[in-house]
């Protein structure tokens, strides 16, 4: 299948496009390299250097490379930013992502897997997260991506545009060509890792007074390989009708855990500094995989905490720039 993929050039996205191919498929690399990088683009796929606002150019790309499916990835995704500057996110999110749908139509394309997000939850208060627990996110990120979801089921309903949306939970680790690489890093084991290499001091804590056993926030780390593999599988599932499912392990690690874990994996020692809880960080976000593993068949290979940071470290010692020496 000839697929398009939004954000491909990014962290998940270079790794999505990786699956792909090995999959079989063929990728179209659709970025405009606000946030990702051409060194993350693999040379076996077509770059369009393309914005979603750009109409007429994603119509001519759907057209000259015979794209068949969309991946959506291309958003802003930084809470915090988000609850200082929703803007921002109501109109990269919302806004190009509606120009998208339509050129999709236009160009009789009507199927789409779109990366969404945990924040649409909000704060529930059971544990583990199901596809049916209530809808209510705490920050304008996680409004903009329910609002989008929202929209495809319209346009399913409206169009017969079907989708697969995935809700991501916490995504870790690297693939041995693609690995995290942003400015400013804001995730945890990235940062983590920079501290444990010496780039930084040490690595702020936010909130050590959170209802949780050491007071720290506990997420649910799934590794990307795995992450990527659940967006493969969502390209046959859309025969079969749209659907929405949560990505993640079904357990949780906190903050305090992440870093003894990596200082473990790395054998170095890893500061940590209290810091005031950031606006919009619910305390505990935990998946239930159950749904997608019934469905798709989705069996992760790679769910072990030290061997999601592993494989971020190695890519870590690999590229101490990034992708500043590729692009």
């Amino acid at each position: 299948m000839k697929v398009l993929v939004t954000g491909g050039a990014g962290y998940i996205g270079s790794i999505v496009v990786e699956q792909l191919v090995a999959h079989g498929h063929q990728a179209v690399v659709y970025d405009n390299l606000s946030k990702g990088h051409r060194g993350a683009i693999a040379p076996e796929t077509v770059f369009i250097d393309g914005d979603l606002r750009e109409r007429d150019k994603l119509l001519r790309t759907f057209d000259q490379c015979r794209v068949e499916a969309v991946i959506h990835m291309a958003a802003s995704s930084l809470v915090g930013e988000s609850v200082q500057n929703p803007h921002i996110y109501f109109t990269n999110n919302i806004s190009a992502g509606i120009t998208l749908l339509d050129a999709m139509l236009a160009a009789g394309i009507k199927r789409i897997v779109f990366s969404s997000t945990a924040a649409v939850y909000g704060e529930p208060e059971t544990m583990p997260i199901s596809e049916d627990t209530p809808l209510m996110p705490a920050n304008p990120y996680g409004e903009s991506k329910l609002a989008f979801e929202r929209m495809l089921r319209w346009y399913d309903e409206a169009y017969q545009l079907r989708y697969v949306s995935l809700r991501y939970f916490n995504a870790a680790g690297a693939s041995e060509r693609f690995g995290e690489d942003h400015d400013p890093e804001t995730h945890l084991i990235p940062n983590v890792l920079r501290a444990a290499a010496g780039k930084v001091s040490h690595v702020d804590i936010f909130g050590e007074d959170y209802n949780t056993p050491d007071g720290t926030c506990v997420r649910d780390y799934i590794h990307v390989i795995d992450l990527a593999d659940a967006h493969v599988l969502s390209l046959r599932a859309m025969e079969k009708g749209s659907e929405i499912y949560n990505l993640g392990y079904g357990n949780g690690y906190s903050v305090a855990e992440v870093v003894e874990m990596a200082r473990q994996v790395t054998g170095r020692w890893i500061s940590t500094e209290a810091a005031p809880r950031r606006a919009g960080d619910p305390p505990v976000l935990i998946a239930s995989p159950d749904k997608i593993m019934r469905d798709l068949g989705w069996n992760p290979r790679h769910s072990e905490l030290d061997r999601i940071i592993e494989s971020a470290w190695r890519w870590y010692l690999a590229h101490p720039n990034g992708y500043t020496d590729s692009g």
